[in-house]
């Protein structure tokens, strides 16, 4: 991952890209390139939906490795949510796929001309720029469909669904799984209207010719590290047995025991209906509806 894309979407007949070397930002990943992009490039007085802010993906270190876990990436800009510093994170094909094309950040920047939607698409070879206005208020599975039918299923897809064109707080970003359906997203901070206000519709992240995997320096250093830290995950009681049966819910009981759900503003941390909404409430109640 030794190259920066950036995306300008205010050049005059559509987006153009431009590849860089890393330079100033070489050694960071994921949350520490989005908010360092963010935090040097970004005016902190802007509006968040306006020409000077900008959307930045980037994919862990680890990313297009064999080390578990390692499949994250970081969207950051400044929020329309909370007007600060935003890092939203997702899992999906997005960090794995763009850490194989070699990309440690994508930066989208600049102000739409007009009000056309985009499409990118990103090979190893190549990145290019469609129009896409037929996609216009599609929301993200069907969508995502349409793209498969085009490029088929072994790219990723990034999208955003209706709340995302109609630039709301609540927009998020989506990232196809590896069965390739639109169920991974970065939910948090109103990353979706980001990329809304830039015009751009889709990524379409296309891996073919690139490693499947991304070849440590020292390989067997790195395979004992990464067994260490599997066996560390499958042997705690939360990663190893929790999350496998209960899905992230199950941290609603473990954070409220801690003081560390928020409640009544952030005023407390503890929320004393958080037995009717974690995760063993919620299986009991599957398995009673059957």
């Amino acid at each position: 991952m030794e190259k920066v894309l950036r995306i300008n979407v205010g050049a005059e007949n559509g987006p153009v890209a431009t590849i860089e070397e890393l330079g100033a930002y070489a050694g960071l990943g994921g949350r520490a390139m989005t908010t360092t992009v963010v935090c040097n490039e970004v005016p902190p007085n802007c509006h968040p939906l306006g020409p000077e802010n900008k959307l930045v993906f980037s994919p862990g270190l680890m990313a297009g490795s064999a080390a578990a876990s390692s499949g994250r990436i970081s969207v950051g800009c400044k929020s329309p949510l909370t007007g600060t510093i935003k890092e939203s994170n997702s899992g999906g094909t997005g960090g794995q796929f763009m850490a194989r094309l070699g990309y440690a950040a994508i930066i989208i920047e600049g102000e739409r001309k007009t009000d056309d939607l985009w499409k990118i698409v990103i090979t190893k070879d190549a990145v290019t720029f469609e129009k896409c206005n037929e996609y216009r208020m599609f929301s993200n599975y069907p969508l995502v469909a349409a793209l498969q039918e085009k490029y088929g299923m072994e790219p990723g897809y990034v999208t955003i669904g209706t709340a995302g064109e109609m630039l709301m707080c609540n927009s998020t970003i989506c990232f196809t799984d590896p069965e390739g359906r639109a169920t991974r997203h970065a939910g948090r901070g109103g990353v979706g209207a980001v990329m809304g206000s830039k015009g751009i519709k889709a990524i379409v992240l296309d891996p073919a010719g690139t490693p499947v995997i991304r070849k440590p320096k020292n390989a067997e250093a790195f395979k004992a590290a990464s067994r260490a830290f599997a066996q560390g995950l499958s042997s705690h009681p939360v990663c190893g047995t929790g999350l496998p049966t209960y899905g992230t819910n199950v941290l609603v009981n473990i954070l409220n025991e801690a003081g560390g759900l928020p409640t009544k503003n952030f005023s407390v941390g503890r929320f004393e209906g958080a037995d009717k909404i974690c995760a063993e409430t919620m299986v009991e109640i599957q398995k009673r509806r059957g």
